[in-house]
């Protein structure tokens, strides 16, 4: 009977603790200057990435519609993400020997804005990165499908990080 009455009385603390703290996640808060619907353009892509461009403005799109931020047409919008992928590059972080990769690490860099119906700047996002490692194959069409999957993985984790900057704070 006294553990449980313990048990209770620590779990309200914690709660209390938490909620005093104004604990809450990242991203959680609204688009900035009462923006409710986005439109999201295709990113322009400054790489040698054939495609890339469209993963990344899908998952962008994705994680908007995820969260429950309209993504609209941009007749419809009250403002438009657009932006460039400035840089995706790959650098070896392990080797076997002096010629041979054993594991890649591929870097992609975006840089964004946020505008509102009339052209005006709300929100920039500059040098925006993130990277993800892949295993080098034998065969190096194996090599170059992990690294499109590694590709995929971070471009989620991109998408993510925009959403949690342009929600965050606001």
């Amino acid at each position: 009977m006294i553990k449980m009455r313990l048990t209770i009385l620590f779990a309200a603390a914690a709660a209390l603790l938490f909620y005093g703290c104004a604990y809450r996640f990242a991203g959680g808060g609204d688009l900035p200057a009462s923006v409710k619907k986005v439109s999201i353009s295709v990113l322009e892509n400054k790489t040698a990435e054939s495609g890339i461009e469209n993963i990344i403005t899908n998952d962008l799109i994705h994680e908007f519609t995820r969260n429950g931020k309209v993504v609209a047409k941009i007749d419809g919008a009250d403002a438009y993400l657009s932006g460039t992928i400035e840089s995706a590059n790959d650098e070896a972080i392990s080797h076997k020997g002096d010629h041979t990769s054993l594991e890649r690490r591929v870097k992609v860099v975006l840089g964004l804005k946020l505008k509102d119906r009339s052209g005006n700047i709300i929100w920039t996002g500059k040098d925006i990165a993130a990277d993800q490692a892949f295993p080098v194959m034998a065969d190096k069409l194996e090599t170059e499908q992990k690294r499109r999957t590694a590709i995929a993985v971070l471009s989620k984790r991109l998408a993510e990080n925009v959403y949690n900057r342009l929600t965050d704070n606001f």
